[in-house]
Parts: C-alpha cells; sequence; structure tokens
C-alpha cells in the first residue's frame, strides 16, 4: 500500500515533466553545481532530473509492491521523498492562506509517507536484525570458548593424573 502513491507519481511524472518543472527549478538549481562537480557529463535540466527521480520512484515503488529488496527500495523512495517534498510543498513561502494550508497538509503528508518508509526500511519481516543476528553470534562463540576451556582443563587434569599414575607403576 505504502507504494501505490510512488508508482503512480512516478509514471505520471515521467510521462509529464514538463508540469513539474517551474516547481522543481528552485531545487534543481540549487544542486546543479554539486551535479556539475560530482561528474561534469551528469545532465543538469530540470526536465531530466524530474525524469530521473521518477524513474527512481516508479522502479523503487515497484520493487516495494513486488516484495523484492523491500529495504533498500523503501531506502531509495525516502531519499527522493526529500526533494519532491521541499520543491513541491514549501508552505512558509505562501502568503496565501488557503494555500500555505494545503501545502502543509501535502509537506506532512509526505513527512508521514517519509516515516512509513523508514520503518519499512528497519523492518525485517519477522527475521532477526543484523544486529541481534551478530549478538546471538558472539554469545554463542563465548558459550563455545567457555566450554572448550572446560574440557581443555578436565582434559589436563586427566592427563596429570594418568602420567602421575603411570610413574607409580612399576617397569
Amino acid at each position: 500500500m505504502l507504494s501505490g502513491i510512488f508508482v503512480v507519481s512516478g509514471a505520471r511524472n515521467f510521462a509529464n515533466p514538463g508540469r513539474l518543472t517551474p516547481t522543481a527549478k528552485p531545487i534543481t538549481d540549487r544542486v546543479t553545481p554539486l551535479l556539475e562537480r560530482a561528474h561534469p557529463r551528469i545532465p543538469t535540466d530540470t526536465e531530466t532530473l524530474i525524469r530521473a527521480n521518477s524513474a527512481v520512484q516508479l522502479g523503487a515503488g515497484l520493487m516495494l509492491a513486488t516484495g523484492r529488496f523491500t529495504r533498500p527500495a523503501a531506502l531509495v523512495l525516502a531519499g527522493t521523498l526529500i526533494p519532491v517534498t521541499l520543491a513541491g510543498h514549501p508552505f512558509w513561502l505562501n502568503d496565501d492562506p488557503a494555500a500555505k494550508s494545503n501545502n502543509q497538509i501535502h509537506f506532512l503528508k509526505n513527512l508521514g509517507l517519509f516515516g512509513g518508509l523508514l520503518l519499512a526500511a528497519a523492518d525485517t519481516e519477522g527475521k532477526p536484525g543484523l544486529r541481534w543476528r551478530a549478538g546471538h553470534r558472539i554469545g554463542h562463540s563465548r558459550r563455545s570458548v567457555r566450554r572448550a576451556v572446560r574440557t581443555a582443563r578436565r582434559e589436563a587434569r586427566i592427563a596429570l593424573r594418568s602420567a602421575a599414575t603411570a610413574r607409580r607403576l612399576p617397569g
């Protein structure tokens, strides 16, 4: 259910990025110098960046919906949601009370989606998480080492007694 909005809006925005260009332009203008420094061949025009974000949302949304690579897909979707929310719903810039309220509602909705995506990224689907498995392995290893030490001490005592007994025997 969480992925539905990303699949639908990703497909819609990929097919028609022009309607979002004026809204996204302030954010893409800020990101363009970073992209140019990272790699000079990365396209930096607003429509291409909208299409790239939309394609990522569509692909990661489909992965999340089908249960494939759900944790990385949720993290990727959370990452794409940040510029979309900042560009699309800057309620702090609105003077009109109705527009401000509308943008604030959508901003908070996206914040809720962001929280849901973070939960999906942390969800292990009932399987033990990496932290638990590491701790469990460490505990298991400690018990194994203690058992090995006890066994070695017992074997050493037996060997000492056997050697002492052997010295007392004639011949």
